[in-house]
């Protein structure tokens, strides 16, 4: 029990000045149009990094690191390999000035997490087999709440493909949020929070929303909670489709969460052919067109995905049809009067005649 006390020990991180003195030394201040909030206490990023699991030995990515101290409590937790990836110059002398308090565990990355190629960060040799164990990789981050939508959608995405951070296997993600975006993620089926981002979510991975932080504990403090989830991608997708095409059945579907489902289904057909498409993908799905769309399960919509691939694969050009594109095209016409009508050139043929709607 002694040795494995000094083991332990051995992981914490030498006498270093608090976050606080960090932000004075180097006069940093959160930026408010990049949604930075610093988190100084300790006690709460040592929490935040216990929902990622046993880091012993593991290999992390933490994504906007800022001042550290998300950083220090995972080298604390015993991460041996942390790449950090920020974006904002101003934080890279504290954040070298923690990699010299741990050398050969930091990696600093002064770039931006959208566009950084994560698959090319780490050895191949942490690579696990999808149907295996997840890799002893971690993507960890307090993220600033501008970038966190477009980040999770685009992590989303990696994992149907399998590439990016997933190209090692099914690794796991530990992320903040704001409280609502967080409980939009976990949200049940029938819930008030029921959204894009359930579905999204949930048909790839187990996600749970591990605590609630509040605002409070933040530098500057956010006008609202924030919420840390936990994912864990799927062996086997609860939807069985090319990403695109999930998200643009998804996202039809809850743009009129208040309507019934059958409103949203609708606009994935043209005007022309709207009415008869809509009829056959729903009884083909076998779904109540009256439910409202946070009432839909995800077998509801896996349902809808394999009768919307099947439409599509009678009629390719379906796929690439968008009702928003229509829109426009019908507002450029003048056509104001009704805006869901497409613009008559798209629904004339060749001799001119405007085709019947079937």
């Amino acid at each position: 029990m002694m040795a494995a006390s000094t083991k332990l020990s051995s992981f914490r991180l030498p006498p270093l000045p608090t976050i606080g003195e960090i932000i004075k030394l180097y006069k940093l201040r959160a930026e408010k149009q990049l949604s930075q909030n610093f988190l100084l206490d300790l006690r709460l990023t040592d929490k935040i990094v216990r929902q990622a699991g046993c880091l012993r030995d593991a290999h992390v990515c933490e994504v906007g690191p800022g001042p550290g101290g998300l950083t220090r409590s995972i080298l604390n937790a015993g991460a041996t390999d942390v790449l950090v990836v920020e974006k904002d110059t101003r934080f890279i002398s504290g954040l070298k000035l923690l990699s010299e308090a741990a050398p050969g565990r930091v990696r600093i990355v002064h770039g931006d997490i959208l566009t950084y190629r994560m698959d090319r960060g780490f050895p191949d040799t942490i690579s696990k087999p999808w149907d295996g164990d997840p890799p002893n990789l971690h993507i960890i981050g307090n993220l600033p709440f501008n970038v966190s939508t477009p980040l999770i959608i685009k992590w989303l995405e990696n994992i149907a493909d399998r590439t990016g951070p997933f190209a090692f296997g099914r690794t796991q993600l530990t992320l903040t949020f704001q409280k609502e975006v967080a409980e939009r993620l976990t949200a049940s089926t029938g819930s008030k929070q029921r959204s894009r981002l359930s579905i999204m979510a949930q048909y790839l991975c187990t996600v749970n929303n591990c605590f609630t932080i509040p605002g409070r504990a933040f530098v500057p403090k956010p006008k609202v909670d924030v919420g840390v989830v936990h994912f864990t991608p799927l062996v086997q997708p609860q939807i069985q489709h090319p990403f695109k095409l999930v998200e643009k059945i998804v996202r039809n579907v809850f743009q009129f969460r208040r309507k019934f489902c059958y409103k949203g289904v609708e606009k994935l057909f043209p005007e022309a052919s709207r009415f008869e498409l809509t009829q056959k993908m729903l009884q083909s799905a076998d779904v109540d067109p009256t439910l409202r769309p946070t009432e839909l399960t995800i077998p509801q919509f896996r349902a809808l995905a394999d009768a919307y691939a099947h439409l599509c694969m009678h009629e390719p050009s379906l796929l690439h049809y968008e009702f928003r594109e229509e829109l426009r095209l019908a507002k450029q016409g003048n056509k104001p009067e009704d805006t869901f009508i497409m613009d008559e050139k798209l629904n004339t043929n060749k001799n001119g005649k405007a085709r019947a709607a079937h």
